[in-house]
C-alpha cells in the first residue's frame, strides 16, 4: 500500500519512457525505481513477454496505480460521512441506497467525488470529500470501495 505522498509521486508513463530509450529492460528497471518497488513485478513482466519500452513503463504506471488504498482513503475520510449514518448520504453496505447511484455508472460516481455534487435530498457531497489534496486516483479507489461493499 502506498502513502497519499507516494501516490502523488507515480510516474507518468511519458516520463519513464522519455527518461529511457535503449531497451526494454532498462525501461522496467526505471520505472520500477520511479513507481516503487511493487511496480518492479509488473514491469518484469511486460519486459518478459516481450513488451516494448512504452508497454513495460505503461504496465509500470498502471500497477502503482492500482496499488492506492481505496479502503484506507475511506477510513480517513469518507467515513465521517459515508460510514456514521448522517442522513441523505448513501452510507456503505447500504444496497438500496447505492443502487442507483451504482447503475448510473462509475464514471458519474467519479465525477460526483471529483468535482462534488448535490442531490435531489440537498446534502451535497464536496469535490474530494472536501478534501482537495486527495489525488483524483485516491478518490477513485475510495469511490471503487465503497462500490464493492454496497453492491
Amino acid at each position: 500500500t502506498q502513502t497519499p505522498a507516494a501516490v502523488a509521486e507515480t510516474p507518468s508513463v511519458s516520463a519513464v519512457t522519455e527518461s529511457v530509450s535503449a531497451s526494454p529492460v532498462q525501461a522496467a528497471d526505471a520505472a520500477a525505481v520511479s513507481a516503487g518497488a511493487p511496480v518492479q513485478a509488473a514491469a518484469t513482466a511486460a519486459v518478459s513477454d516481450g513488451a516494448s519500452i512504452q508497454e513495460a513503463a505503461t504496465a509500470a504506471v498502471a500497477t502503482a496505480a492500482g496499488s492506492i488504498d481505496g479502503e484506507k482513503v475511506y477510513k480517513g475520510l469518507c467515513v465521517n460521512c459515508h460510514g456514521t449514518g448522517l442522513p441523505n448520504i448513501p452510507q456503505i453496505g447500504n444496497k438500496e441506497a447505492w443502487a442507483p447511484r451504482i447503475a448510473q455508472g462509475k464514471d458519474v460516481l467519479y465525477q460526483h467525488a471529483l468535482k462534488g455534487f448535490t442531490g435531489t435530498s440537498g446534502m451535497p457531497m464536496l469535490p474530494k470529500g472536501g478534501n482537495i489534496a486527495l489525488t483524483d486516483d485516491e478518490v477513485k479507489a475510495a469511490v471503487d470501495h465503497m462500490v464493492s461493499n454496497s453492491q
